[in-house]
């Protein structure tokens, strides 16, 4: 499809995006989203909450609840909206977002973030051996045919993977253990949560389109149906513990450290999938992206877009502060999100 142009849009066209839904919007990443955009004053945030949620959503954002298995009580709460933001648990029902997607095509939205945040969806060997189908939003938007797409692959949450169990970055901050993917030392892209929220804002906060032909500003639309790349750090582990180390003012010597070969733990982790262990999914998941094949380091393959957007340079340190944190306090994806 050709470069649309300010220029050539209706009369009454604003060369801005000022309408903007988040699904999941009091979610893990869903809540940086929406509190990112509510900080630049330049967007109308609507959360589409399922009906009986009880989750906090930001200040400044408007709620508008859904019953999601009624398309009508989708459209209504769409209409209007320029920019939709799909954030869902992995606790969703797997169709709710293609029924997403559709209600946005009948409601008019133009552009849609897909639940995609993490691996490369270039990838497509990676979204399959890691079992994410971080694709699968994507195959919606393409098969309903109306909207654009624009996905954020920002690597694997820092925090959130950090703070996790073993099988996803290998720490256990609480009994001071580690085990390393290889050597410890293959580096893959990552992010905090913040960092994502304010990816989503710097892109919105550029005009839609570029006003004519030309005009080399950045835009909205040069991401049109492509990847967005963003990261917090390039890193490995070796690095990260190290981080983990300073924070809370230990050494190796104070932490069991083992290692075990990247793909005798994909596979370790399929089997563990096979008999129905959840923890195996997060440990083949881990695993395949880590293998010293590059396939988890998009930012070498394709560069970054956090210059473009205007991303800041963050600390590591503080971010691992918030991880260790997360599990002083007993956090836990399923039971207690904080």
């Amino acid at each position: 499809m050709s470069q649309e142009y300010a220029k050539d849009q209706p009369q009454g066209f604003t060369n801005k995006i000022e309408r903007v839904a988040i699904v999941g919007a009091g979610g893990s990443v869903g809540k940086h989203l929406a509190a990112s955009l509510i900080k630049t004053g330049k967007h109308t945030v609507t959360a589409i909450s399922r009906e009986g949620s009880t989750s906090s959503i930001p200040d400044g954002v408007k709620v508008v609840n859904v019953d999601y298995d009624n398309e009508d009580s989708l459209v209504n709460a769409l209409k209007g909206q320029q920019f939709l933001a799909i954030s869902m648990s992995v606790r969703a029902p797997p169709d709710t977002q293609e029924k997403i997607v559709r209600a946005a095509a009948k409601a008019g939205v133009k552009w849609i973030m897909p639940n995609a945040y993490g691996t490369d969806v270039a990838n497509t060997t990676l979204t399959v051996e890691n079992f994410t189908r971080a694709d699968a939003g994507i195959h919606a938007i393409q098969k309903v045919g109306y909207s654009s797409w624009i996905a954020m692959v920002c690597g694997f949450w820092y925090e959130f993977s950090t703070a996790q169990p073993p099988e996803w970055y290998g720490f256990d901050i609480a009994k001071k253990t580690a085990t390393f993917y290889d050597d410890g030392k293959t580096r893959i892209n990552t992010s905090t949560w913040i960092q994502c929220g304010e990816a989503l804002a710097g892109l919105l906060s550029l005009k839609e389109l570029p006003d004519d032909e030309n005009d080399q500003s950045p835009n909205v639309s040069q991401w049109k149906n492509k990847p967005l790349y963003i990261s917090s750090f390039r890193i490995n582990q070796r690095e990260m513990l190290d981080s983990i180390q300073r924070v809370t003012g230990t050494t190796d010597k104070d932490w069991t450290i083992d290692y075990e070969d990247s793909k005798d733990r994909w596979v370790r982790g399929k089997a563990r999938m096979q008999s129905g262990d959840r923890l195996g999914h997060a440990m083949a998941m881990y695993a395949r992206t880590f293998f010293p094949n590059g396939d988890g380091d998009f930012e070498t393959k394709y560069g970054l877009a956090n210059d473009v957007l205007s991303l800041p340079k963050e600390d590591l340190d503080e971010a691992s502060k918030r991880a260790v944190a997360m599990v002083e306090g007993g956090y836990n994806y399923f039971t207690n999100r904080m």
